[in-house]
């Protein structure tokens, strides 16, 4: 049996953190301005060095670079209505405006990305899913969140897997861009029909282990909660609903 979670944040309830990290994301997101996604940054950056999650954390953050690089170039010389040029490079015009949508832009997309990224780091699926059940979510449903949320590590999984056996067998997939390009579509079969086979494996095995028994499943290890981060759960989703009410409506202004 696998231990609970311990340490700064990794200890937390697994609803608690999802709460956390959506509530990030939300207002990082939505909210327009400088403030918020600063804010949520700062948030980011101190849990991510008091959980202690370092190098594990590094590819996240090199994941956003090509959004943020597209992001910044389509604002800043194409964003339509802007006149306050500051540059000039041959038909293209870089304007103040299209600057500062790009900056808050960027700023609310890395929010958004990182507080989901700490979440995932410090919060194993089967934890997650094992506490909403508990909460009475239904198995169908916590069934479909854990499918999406491992999603993309098996197909990468799966991928680097027919990758190898397809170098084992001769195929060159490393090289020159044409020749990782022509490699591509000798792995894409494979991976399809490996993905299909497993569909009907895991349905077969969620069978075989009694999936669609009317009976509710006892649980066997649950997970740390307290009043405290109950009372947390429902003042920080409450507080994230009301603010985003607010400025959307006008009530509220944030720089």
């Amino acid at each position: 049996m696998r231990r609970t979670p311990v340490g700064f944040y990794r200890g937390l309830n697994p609803t608690t953190k999802l709460v956390i990290a959506l509530s990030t994301a939300a207002l990082a997101f939505v909210l327009r301005g400088w403030l918020v996604p600063l804010v949520a940054l700062l948030v980011v950056g101190a849990t991510v060095v008091r959980a202690g999650l370092g190098r594990a954390f590094v590819p996240f953050v090199l994941a956003t670079i090509p959004l943020l690089i597209s992001i910044v170039l389509v604002n800043v010389f194409l964003y339509p209505g802007a006149t306050d040029t500051i540059l000039v490079i041959g038909p293209l015009r870089a304007t103040a405006t299209g600057l500062t949508v790009a900056g808050q832009a960027s700023l609310r997309i890395v929010a958004f990305a990182l507080s989901v990224a700490v979440f995932a780091l410090t919060t194993p699926t089967d934890d997650l899913l094992a506490d909403l059940e508990r909460r009475g979510m239904g198995r169908r449903g916590t069934f479909v969140i854990g499918a999406a949320i491992q999603t993309i590590p098996r197909l990468a999984a799966r991928a680097g897997e027919v990758a190898d056996s397809q170098r084992a067998r001769g195929l060159r997939t490393e090289g020159s861009v044409w020749r990782r390009i022509r490699g591509v579509v000798p792995l894409a079969g494979p991976m399809i029909s490996g993905a299909l086979s497993e569909v009907e494996e895991r349905t077969m095995a969620l069978e075989a282990r009694a999936f669609s028994a009317p009976a509710r499943r006892a649980v066997l290890r649950p997970m740390p909660d307290d009043n405290v981060q109950r009372a947390g759960r429902w003042l920080l989703g409450l507080a994230t609903v009301g603010l985003i009410a607010l400025t959307v409506t006008g009530h509220l202004g944030l720089p």
